[in-house]
């Protein structure tokens, strides 16, 4: 059973702890100050090998085959990462081809250099069923957009601000804009 006797109102179990730690750091510093001591693990460090392959060289035999073993084994792994990011990089290529005549599309839409026709302007939602719930105000709306164009409306060159708008909506860009 553990003595749970208490000394000035601390328990003995962590008055000991302490009486311990203070005597080993006693220890250590008498230790550190023995010039053969100082002197035993100067020679021990002095003995130890600096550099890896050294280091290698006083390794057994069994353990030298081991790490030759695991070198040709790293080496494998290399020729097949190169040869993933030679294909990733082939496939980057490839479908940077195909992305950029739609990026020049865009870029004409964009600037205004070019106007989309009415099927590149037609927009499908994915919530049709929302879109016929609305058909009664969309014909309201045709009605009003009738009245509306029949006023003048200005009509910039492509769309304005489009790039800010979208630095300032994406949170990983928004703190960039100032």
């Amino acid at each position: 059973m553990a003595d749970h006797s208490f000394s000035d109102g601390v328990p003995s179990d962590s008055v000991e702890a302490a009486k311990n730690a203070s005597n080993t750091e006693k220890l250590t510093d008498q230790v550190m100050q023995n010039p053969r001591v100082l002197a035993a693990l100067q020679e021990r460090l002095d003995n130890v090998p600096h550099t890896p392959s050294s280091y290698i060289e006083t390794l057994p035999k069994a353990v030298k085959r081991r790490i030759n073993a695991l070198k040709q084994l790293q080496v494998r792994c290399a020729h097949i990462e190169a040869k993933f990011y030679e294909e990733v990089h082939d496939l980057e290529r490839k479908y940077a081809a195909l992305y950029q005549p739609l990026f020049d599309k865009r870029r004409e839409f964009i600037t205004g250099d070019v106007e989309p026709t009415d099927a590149e302007s037609e927009w499908h939602s994915e919530n049709e069923e929302e879109e016929k719930l609305a058909g009664d105000m969309k014909s309201k709306v045709v009605v009003t957009e009738k009245a509306a164009a029949t006023a003048e409306e200005p009509d910039p060159k492509g769309i304005p601000e489009f790039w800010f708008t979208i630095f300032r909506n994406v949170d990983m860009l928004s703190e960039l804009v100032q």
